[in-house]
């Protein structure tokens, strides 16, 4: 596999910045759409339009050799289904018309449901897909799916690729924030049943750290990956024959724990 050309979707966001870097390190050249921010990078192709739009993304993918799908948006009913599934189907169907040698998918472990289910086992990349309740996990799974019938009905050659969250310099810090962790309309990262309390601390803007615990009252770990970690994820998959038809989850050691729960909330 010879890739010399990559068709970035998402280029301007946390993770695409950062993978820009990394794909010129390796001398690739990019090739991205935008929509509304610009991508501030110098060598970098940038082509203005939509995921909504097949023309604008056929021009994006021609002539490319590898496709990194990243776009996507959160809880939003307005725009989640044009962007992550509409967007989604556009660009698969526009490289099976295409030679293009790798497709890669970078999802999330949302679509496996992380903690907002019981997990007696470890999260690998065989667990199945197990949506949590809302949109963007909803719409994560439905990437997968489509990408996965793709390889199937058209032998579109896809690599998989799923995270946590994914942290760098302090925004860890705001991980132990009750303001910025809580949003009672996300039903999956709200952390299950918001009690009244919590509510009324959240409305009152009193800051707290949330301790997060199962209905035992065990406290959990909370997987979280560095973007460090998302690089080299990228470094080592873009242009490798053998991640072809590979799902990897960018993960750290298998952590058993008994007794993982519905988690609750409580604040101290």
């Amino acid at each position: 596999m010879t890739v010399n050309t990559v068709a970035l979707f998402g280029a301007s966001g946390k993770i695409g910045t950062h993978l820009i870097e990394v794909l010129q390190g390796q001398g690739l050249q990019i090739r991205a759409l935008v929509h509304h921010t610009p991508v501030e990078s110098p060598g970098v192709e940038s082509i203005s339009g939509s995921v909504t739009d097949p023309e604008a993304i056929r021009e994006v993918v021609r002539g490319a050799d590898a496709v990194v799908y990243m776009a996507t948006t959160k809880e939003d009913p307005d725009t989640f289904f044009d962007v992550s599934v509409r967007g989604t189907f556009n660009v698969l169907d526009a490289c099976r018309d295409q030679d293009i040698q790798q497709f890669i998918m970078f999802g999330g472990d949302a679509a496996q449901g992380i903690w907002f289910y019981p997990q007696p086992i470890p999260i690998n990349e065989t667990h199945p897909k197990t949506a949590y309740p809302g949109y963007y996990a909803f719409s994560k799974v439905l990437e997968e799916v489509m990408a996965e019938q793709y390889a199937i009905q058209y032998r579109l050659p896809v690599s998989m690729l799923r995270s946590s969250g994914v942290f760098e310099k302090d925004e860890l810090l705001d991980h132990f924030s009750l303001l910025n962790n809580v949003d009672p309309e996300e039903k999956g990262h709200g952390f299950g049943e918001v009690t009244a309390e919590i509510l009324a601390l959240i409305k009152a803007g009193e800051e707290r750290i949330p301790i997060l615990t199962d209905a035992e009252g065990v406290p959990y770990y909370r997987h979280i990956v560095h973007i460090d970690d998302v690089m080299q994820a990228f470094g080592k998959i873009v242009g490798n024959e053998s991640a072809l038809g590979q799902d990897f989850n960018i993960a750290a050691g298998a952590i058993r724990l008994p007794g993982r729960r519905r988690i609750h909330l409580r604040a101290a």
